[in-house]
């Protein structure tokens, strides 16, 4: 839903003119302090918790390197997208710009990447708060109780239509997720000092190096799972156009790229220090099963709340594709409800259904970022650049520089794409035929 001019349309009454005023209003009250805090709970909720096991796979120096080099690289491509989003404000969402990109077939080819990606990231959520219910209960309840619960709870915090009026959880969000990296770093820390859980004769149990006997397959999977920890780009353009102040987002840019390396370079490296080789995915299993329990509890809120963001963002771009002309978009009348929580409802279900068939967790993560985040957070943020962004031929002096990064962040994304495919799905069938995880749709 782009920011425009109310139309003067005289075939309206005063209260439906008077709800298009409200409902416009409503949708444009974000500032850059709230957006940041947004956009910060939305990417860094299931992406840290993946990344002591990927440092685990590739070793504490490439895994410190590909987190923060992969972080600028985002940063970097983020920017392309605000800058065309503030020169072609018609973009409310990001499957808007295929259609500038590449005309109808673009559009169409970017909706399905746009709302494919949001579906597979709400099911990841829903898989987590599986995983997080049972841990904590450690019952022999079938999982897929607990993840029939997870999804439930996502749809329940997903009706509210406006991000402004879920900015207030984001700071729940934000403070819930810091304190469960924080206990279980500290919970990890004390056992390897006491010489419990996975730590033999006091020894440092980590690696500088890639672990022995590494295949291709399981290191693209890792690397895969740090992209998924910055694939904020696909939310970007719907976050802007929720801002009173558009141009505002390069601050909001900034603080959440900035963030996010910290956290997740010190989560990466310090869990795995501390726990090594036997560090597990999602991280916090890794304090052991009472801490876990403990540190799952602390988590919930972020499991679902930033999950819910997704289901925010994809349903307001269908409701607003379908409803473009009318009111109802506003989600402020009693025909709007119905097809919102209609909508959220049917989101909802099809991400559950995601998550029962890819049950395992880095998995998961990594064949959302080959197949989605490559795009929508690295090859095609230089291809904006290149149409819709560039003034002059690519090879001009004031052009080469921006030209040649461009050209570097298209290569990581093709990569990315290319071998991280193949790799997800590679491993993934070698899990299944080795029986070490359980079948989909089956209790675990």
């Amino acid at each position: 839903m782009a920011t425009e001019a109310l139309p003067k349309d005289p075939a309206l009454s005063d209260p439906e003119r008077q709800q298009r005023i409200d409902g416009d209003a409503k949708f444009h009250r974000l500032g850059w302090k709230r957006l940041t805090v947004i956009s910060i709970v939305e990417a860094i909720a299931l992406g840290s918790l993946g990344l002591p096991s990927a440092f685990a796979t590739l070793g504490m120096v490439a895994g410190t390197i590909m987190t923060i080099g992969l972080g600028f690289v985002a940063i970097y491509a983020g920017y392309n997208i605000g800058e065309t989003k503030l020169k072609y404000p018609e973009i409310g969402h990001y499957a808007d710009v295929g259609r500038l990109l590449l005309g109808n077939i673009g559009s169409k080819i970017f909706v399905g990447s746009f709302v494919a990606l949001l579906v597979f990231v709400i099911g990841s959520h829903c898989l987590t708060g599986a995983i997080a219910f049972q841990t904590i209960a450690q019952s022999n309840v079938c999982s897929i109780v607990f993840s029939i619960v997870s999804a439930a709870i996502l749809m329940l915090l997903a009706i509210p239509p406006s991000f402004a009026e879920i900015a207030i959880l984001g700071y729940i969000d934000f403070a819930s997720i810091i304190v469960a990296i924080g206990v279980t770093m500290i919970a990890t820390g004390i056992q390897r000092s006491s010489g419990t859980g996975e730590f033999v004769d006091g020894m440092i149990p980590w690696s500088a190096w890639p672990k022995e006997g590494l295949t291709f397959s399981a290191a693209i999977v890792a690397t895969n799972n740090i992209v998924f920890a910055y694939s904020f780009a696909g939310c970007l353009p719907s976050f802007m156009e929720d801002m009173h102040t558009p141009e505002d987002y390069v601050k909001t840019l900034w603080w959440m790229g900035g963030i996010q390396i910290i956290v997740y370079t010190l989560t990466g490296s310090i869990i795995y220090a501390f726990v090594g080789q036997g560090v597990q995915s999602p991280a916090l299993l890794s304090a052991g099963p009472v801490i876990s329990r403990v540190v799952f509890g602390i988590a919930l809120p972020v499991i679902f709340i930033s999950g819910s963001i997704n289901t925010t963002v994809v349903c307001r771009y269908i409701h607003g594709k379908v409803y473009r002309d009318s009111v109802v978009r506003y989600v402020n009348t009693s025909k709007g409800w119905m097809t919102w929580l209609g909508l959220v409802f049917l989101v909802t279900i099809l991400a559950w259904v995601i998550a029962e068939a890819i049950p395992i967790f880095s998995e998961l993560l990594s064949i959302i970022s080959a197949l989605f985040v490559s795009g929508l957070s690295f090859y095609i943020p230089p291809i904006m650049w290149y149409v819709l962004l560039r003034e002059g031929a690519w090879y001009e002096k004031h052009n080469l520089k921006t030209a040649v990064l461009n050209g570097i962040v298209f290569v990581v994304g093709i990569i990315v794409f290319g071998c991280g495919t193949y790799a997800s799905i590679a491993e993934l069938i070698a899990k299944f035929q080795s029986g070490s995880v359980g079948k989909p749709f089956t209790c675990s």
